[in-house]
């Protein structure tokens, strides 16, 4: 038996249950991990509470399951047959399968991906996810270069933190909004250009004043309904209005018309679609750990956990009082 949290319905923090679980040997093409440390995402929230289910962009887990889409822990066994993995590795995962927030956890050997030895074990479980996040969305979905005006909503937050400090890297002016005068501070320091405090402007007016009424080339929105609407307004002609999640709530329907008046683009990615083949997962990973590696990604791991207070966690970050990276420690 190994501890593991367990989600019996869907609902607020208090359905996290700490409970004991059982776990066998790794079948063919699979292996079986010790977490060392687990990341806690957003995407673990709008399971918990059955967003994506209604939505249809997922399917409903059967209940009671095991959440958590991140993690990275050590080898301790190896399915019948399996080569290219060994007892004793530190590998990460994130995405799927769901099942993170447990002590030990078996996984399909091509899911996982090696961790370098220069980066600990806790900043690979806080970034992965976050970092592959901000790859596909900087480096594929819309590719910044030097040259463009970006904007990132919440700033602060721990992908918003990564896609400033990459984007920024790369030549680009980033604008940031953020929640509160702290925030503001961090978000500064992770490479935004400008920041605006959302809460005390609009950021509509503050983007077009910033731009001089150009607009921005792309906005990344995780917020959803509350700034999907202004996200589309600060956008120059031809721009890339790129929402990957929805914090706030669904964003309302969009007439379709209401991109033709300035040729916008808009999608709606995942992390999935973007890693779907073992090769694309190797080099996004690769990518990211390549810019931590040389410092171009400093990765704030500002709050841990202990697994068995996951409940505690996500009231948190629901309630917006993390910045950065949440990891959960077995």
């Amino acid at each position: 038996m190994v501890k593991a949290v367990r989600v019996h319905e869907l609902g607020g923090p208090e359905v996290l249950k700490w409970e004991d679980v059982e776990l066998g040997e790794p079948k063919e093409g699979e292996i079986r991990i010790k977490n060392k440390a687990v990341g806690l995402n957003f995407i673990d929230v709008y399971f918990r509470k059955g967003v994506y289910f209604r939505e249809g962009v997922y399917k409903t887990p059967t209940l009671p399951y095991t959440p958590g889409m991140e993690a990275v822990g050590v080898v301790t066994a190896v399915g019948p047959g399996l080569t290219g993995r060994q007892v004793g590795d530190l590998v990460a995962y994130a995405g799927g399968p769901m099942g993170a927030y447990a002590e030990e956890q078996i996984l399909p050997a091509n899911k996982v991906v090696p961790v370098p030895s220069s980066v600990d074990p806790i900043v690979a479980a806080s970034v992965i996810l976050k970092g592959m996040t901000a790859q596909y969305l900087l480096r594929r979905c819309f590719k910044v270069e030097s040259g463009h005006t970006i904007l990132v909503h919440a700033a602060a937050g721990g992908v918003g933190s990564l896609l400033s400090q990459w984007a920024n890297a790369l030549g680009a002016t980033v604008i940031g909004t953020v929640s509160t005068k702290e925030k503001a501070v961090q978000a500064k320091d992770d490479g935004c250009h400008h920041v605006i405090i959302y809460k005390e402007e609009d950021f509509v007016a503050r983007v077009n004043e910033i731009t001089s009424g150009n607009g921005v080339d792309v906005v990344y929105d995780a917020v959803g309904k509350d700034t999907f609407q202004g996200s589309l307004a600060c956008l120059k002609p031809r721009g890339y209005m790129v929402n990957f999640g929805q914090s706030s709530g669904t964003p309302d329907p969009l007439p379709l018309s209401a991109l033709a008046a300035k040729s916008l683009f808009l999608t709606r990615p995942s992390l999935m679609q973007y890693t779907a083949t073992r090769d694309e997962l190797l080099a996004t990973a690769g990518e990211v750990f390549a810019n931590v590696e040389s410092g171009v990604l400093r990765v704030r791991v500002n709050h841990t956990y202990h697994l068995s207070q996951a409940a505690q966690a996500h009231a948190d970050l629901e309630s917006r009082k993390t910045t950065g990276s949440v990891v959960l420690i077995p």
